[in-house]
């Protein structure tokens, strides 16, 4: 079944997409699976890992919103398979390779979102990125040994690097589609922005919906695209603009995001704890480097066990009598 998927591939895949039966490998060789190619099996084995499970209680911009219908780390990173599969198939690329990237893109991710990354980065020697230690989760902590394609689109589906494939980069291109229109629409339940309030000439163009503006962007990147270069053409600046002003009125300067300074006073401390005490690490996340064990070991923590730990040390508990 294996491989008439890929002979499959090769018929019916446009000319710079990934074929799975060329791919570069895995860092520690394996037999190949009988019924799924190579990417289908990092997708699977990504979706079982116990990082990925944990999204679902990591925060995505809203720190503890009350309500059910604001986004999580876990559903931002389906939205992103969602559209970057859509992206994918139009264009005739590699959909199960792009499926895996969007899936295992945020596994690294702290609780709290950005404001925990910008905490561990402040605090943490040598720094830290999020992409970076997606990358270390599938490699390291979780031990998945996935494709080098795959590993590649993780590790730069943000910051400087683009990926290789095509594939990487429609995710890395539908992961920035995916959150500025989802946080708009959260902003909006939330009480702290209007559909009024945004810049007039990006709505004009992408749409006063939810569903106009992503259906607008994923026809700009299908029509944009090369079978060398994944783009929005124009519309990635009236994109990049309304990303402004999210960071402007919501990102950066809402009132809900006051509540960053706690958490990462949070995140500060039981790092602090977790360096002067190493031997309450659990065995799995002690090394010989206690730092990074310590980073790796928040790092992969959810909001809640991550103020149950800060409680736990930090605060009174009630003496029985």
């Amino acid at each position: 079944m294996r491989l008439e998927q890929e002979k499959l591939e090769k018929q019916i895949l446009a000319p710079g997409a990934s074929l799975s039966s060329y791919s570069r490998g895995r860092q520690v060789a394996e037999k190949p699976c009988d019924i799924r190619t190579d990417f289908q099996r990092d997708r699977d084995r990504i979706i079982h890992c116990k990082a990925f499970r944990r999204l679902k209680h990591k925060t995505q911009v809203f720190i503890a919103p009350e309500g059910d219908h604001y986004r999580t780390r876990l559903t931002h990173t389906l939205e992103v398979a969602q559209i970057a599969r859509t992206a994918a198939r139009a264009l005739r690329l590699n959909e199960d390779l792009t499926e895996a990237i969007a899936l295992g893109h945020d596994l690294g991710h702290t609780p709290f979102g950005h404001a925990g990354e910008e905490e561990l980065n402040r605090i943490h020697p040598g720094g830290f990125w999020h992409n970076k230690q997606s990358l270390r989760v599938v490699d390291h902590l979780e031990k998945l040994n996935l494709t080098w394609e795959v590993r590649d689109g993780i590790l730069n589906h943000s910051g400087p690097e683009l990926p290789e494939t095509l594939e990487g980069q429609v995710v890395r291109t539908c992961d920035r589609i995916a959150y500025i229109n989802h946080d708009i629409d959260d902003g909006i339940r939330a009480r702290i922005l209007c559909l009024e309030q945004l810049p007039a000439d990006c709505i004009a163009a992408l749409g006063s919906t939810h569903a106009q503006r992503i259906n607008s962007l994923v026809r700009a990147l299908i029509e944009n695209s090369s079978p060398n270069r994944i783009s929005l053409g124009a519309v990635g600046e009236i994109l990049e603009r309304l990303r402004d002003y999210m960071f402007a009125h919501v990102y950066i300067g809402s009132r809900p995001k006051e509540e960053e300074k706690k958490a990462k006073h949070v995140l500060q401390e039981v790092y602090q704890f977790f360096v002067a005490n190493p031997e309450l690490l659990p065995e799995d996340w002690r090394n010989d480097d206690v730092r990074q064990g310590v980073c790796d070991y928040i790092a992969g923590m959810t909001d809640r066990y991550v103020v149950s730990v800060y409680k736990k040390n930090f605060l009174p508990s009630p003496w029985e009598i």
